[in-house]
């Protein structure tokens, strides 16, 4: 996983535990069957970023603000280093892939895989990033550690931090906010206008159901014995809820972001069905190692083997493939019965 508000819960809750592990996103794109017999199955295609079809050449320098309260001056684009997997997804998107020069963990899209990786477990490598001789690096406010941020910066070259998302709201902004520092402001228009039309298509095709279908997010990482349930700030709930379902751990009343699992937790929430990251689900050797996690078995989810995956590497990105995400969400939580 990205260092963002998910990374800092799991933190505070298993330090160490996920010192030891590799939760990076996959690329496997793997989903679930939406059947209710949760056998996941791959996604068709690959994990490849689509570009904009014609894509604007960066206009420099610019000035823009940093999510941190600095404002930052951008003189040269021609090579790009982006902190994260979301933010190099952007990049990508926007048309300026060939100016990118290295990659977090999370890039794990096919345009990015033969980069070289700047990041050591989740934590930035200043020395790794200034040997490419970067002239734009993009980062997000909780991307650290804080004394590798500072040597970049020191090191003279530009920063721009961007905020993490934490919603559907977030994607436009986020969009523009890395197209106005790569000085493709025109770009970034389109390329939000292309997101938003194409969540919205998705969105057409739920089906309108007496009973929405309640959906607890579990993040579980089994070598590392990590078993958290999401609250309203896990950063699942806006796609539950564009995807016409109900955030089955915030309805319950867990109002931050993540909670050990407990069968009391559980049973509160009483999900219809449990969405869960791909490598987070191979991790507990699949559906019959998650439905033996105490208390899965004893929901309506557990008992119906009720499993929806999506890609560890797009779940939480909030940006120009979520409508693929969300689309996801609504065929395996709807099928046939769409």
């Amino acid at each position: 996983m990205r260092r963002t508000r998910l990374a800092g819960a799991l933190t505070a809750v298993l330090a160490l535990a996920l010192a030891a592990t590799g939760c990076g996103g996959g690329g496997s794109n793997a989903s679930g069957d939406g059947a209710g017999n949760g056998a996941p199955v791959s996604a068709p295609g690959p994990d490849r970023i689509e570009p904009l079809a014609a894509p604007a050449a960066p206009r420099l320098p610019v000035t823009v603000p940093s999510a941190d309260g600095r404002r930052v001056t951008v003189t040269s684009t021609e090579r790009v280093v982006p902190l994260t997997g979301s933010l190099s997804e952007i990049v990508f998107t926007l048309g300026l892939g060939d100016r990118v020069v290295a990659r977090d963990v999370t890039a794990t899209f096919e345009q990015a895989e033969k980069l070289p990786v700047v990041t050591r477990a989740h934590d930035v490598s200043a020395e790794s990033v200034l040997s490419l001789r970067p002239t734009l690096v993009l980062a997000e406010t909780t991307t650290g550690p804080a004394e590798a941020i500072a040597q970049i910066r020191d090191a003279g070259v530009p920063l721009v931090v961007v905020a993490p998302p934490k919603s559907l709201a977030d994607v436009g902004p986020r969009i523009g906010a890395v197209a106005a520092a790569l000085g493709v402001p025109g770009s970034g228009d389109a390329l939000e206008r292309r997101t938003q039309e194409r969540i919205d298509a998705v969105k057409k095709g739920i089906p309108a159901h007496a009973e929405k279908p309640r959906v607890a997010f579990l993040y579980v990482r089994g070598s590392a014995a990590v078993y958290l349930l999401g609250g309203a700030e896990s950063g699942a709930s806006s796609l539950l809820e564009a995807a016409g379902a109900v955030d089955a751990g915030k309805e319950s009343g867990l109002t931050k972001d993540f909670t050990p699992i407990t069968s009391e937790a559980l049973a509160k929430a009483a999900p219809d069905a449990i969405l869960v990251m791909s490598k987070g689900l191979a991790s507990v050797e699949g559906v019959d190692g998650l439905v033996r996690i105490p208390g899965v078995t004893e929901t309506p989810a557990g008992a119906s083997r009720r499993v929806v995956t999506v890609d560890d590497g797009v779940l939480l990105n909030y940006g120009p493939r979520t409508d693929r995400v969300l689309k996801s969400l609504v065929d395996q939580l709807y099928g046939e019965g769409k």
